[in-house]
């Protein structure tokens, strides 16, 4: 029972597909919390991640002092009109992704900064697991952080963190962050819309839209990743059968690629054929995890499929960088 409570991804496709709207992942969330509390869980490859993040910040047992070492070579502002939430698995992992980003906000003229070792884990590894205790401290701690900043808005390249930041904070806080959060498609399509984003070279390449299911379902970010894409000259965007509310889950979410990586795997290859199917070059994807995961997903059918970050797309699309 333990293990198959467990093997919910926190995707929401249960929630949408309820014709009576059952809010089936906050109660499954619920019952792994019950499961910690009676000592039965969470599985051996969660039981890691309260230990590090409490310690570290970070569930990758990374120091912290170097949590923000790769944006040494960007023009950090002491009056940011945006914070740039980077999260752990960028940070750590992902950096590519992280500079990426960065240097689109650059390209648009947006005065950014981070909490660089200050930034602490959104906690969404330990409430997706049913470990609850350390994410209303973390969420204070964020909120601090931003109000210290005087900027009035947060932006995050992971979906995980934008739906933990801003609905599981906004739980743990008891009400208004006092900012906004926002995704980086979200806060692409506002430059685009401002004139601040600029395209200057045509990207000759038929792509796909693979909808991450925290940003997506949970977070109910749909248009503003496709209004960005469509804008980019050159583009054929095409749409797999299961996209929006009906996107199918990469199988990486909730700590289930940590603990049955071989399922997950087959997940995200069934969603790259899916892609397959429809002519497309390229996935697009807003999430680190799904990236992840659906490379693996082509690598395990044998395909040349890649899975590629939104903002890695955008500046392909600018054109080189003074």
């Amino acid at each position: 029972f333990v293990e198959r409570v467990y093997w919910c991804t926190s995707c929401g496709m249960c929630e949408h597909a309820c014709h009576v709207e059952i809010p089936f992942p906050e109660l499954w969330e619920e019952v792994k919390e019950w499961l910690v509390e009676q000592g039965v869980g969470p599985l051996e490859a969660h039981k890691g991640f309260l230990s590090r993040i409490e310690s570290v910040k970070n569930p990758f047992a990374e120091p912290e002092t170097t949590r923000g070492d790769w944006a040494d070579d960007f023009p950090l502002s002491d009056d940011p009109e945006v914070i740039y939430y980077v999260g752990c698995t960028e940070s750590f992992r992902m950096q590519k992704i992280a500079k990426t980003t960065a240097t689109v906000l650059k390209q648009g003229n947006v005065p950014f900064n981070i909490m660089g070792d200050e930034e602490w884990c959104c906690t969404s590894p330990l409430l997706r697991t049913g470990q609850t205790k350390l994410t209303k401290s973390f969420a204070q701690h964020t909120s601090d952080m931003m109000k210290a900043s005087g900027a009035s808005v947060m932006i995050t390249a992971c979906a995980g963190c934008m739906a933990t930041t801003k609905r599981d904070h906004t739980k743990a806080l008891g009400g208004d962050l006092g900012y906004e959060v926002m995704h980086v498609s979200e806060y692409a399509a506002k430059m685009i819309d401002e004139g601040r984003l600029k395209f200057n070279r045509s990207v000759t390449r038929k792509v796909t839209y693979h909808d991450p299911c925290h940003l997506g379902r949970h977070a109910g970010v749909f248009d503003a990743p496709r209004k960005v894409l469509e804008a980019i000259p050159g583009i054929e965007f095409v749409e797999m059968p299961r996209n929006r509310e009906t996107s199918r889950c990469c199988g990486a979410g909730a700590g289930f690629k940590a603990q049955f990586n071989e399922y997950a795997v087959n997940i995200g290859a069934d969603r790259v054929q899916e892609a397959i199917d429809t002519g497309a070059e390229q996935i697009i994807t807003t999430c680190p995890f799904c990236a992840v995961n659906l490379n693996a997903g082509a690598k395990q059918l044998g395909v040349r499929m890649p899975t590629i970050d939104l903002m890695q797309l955008v500046l392909e699309a600018i054109g080189p960088q003074m």
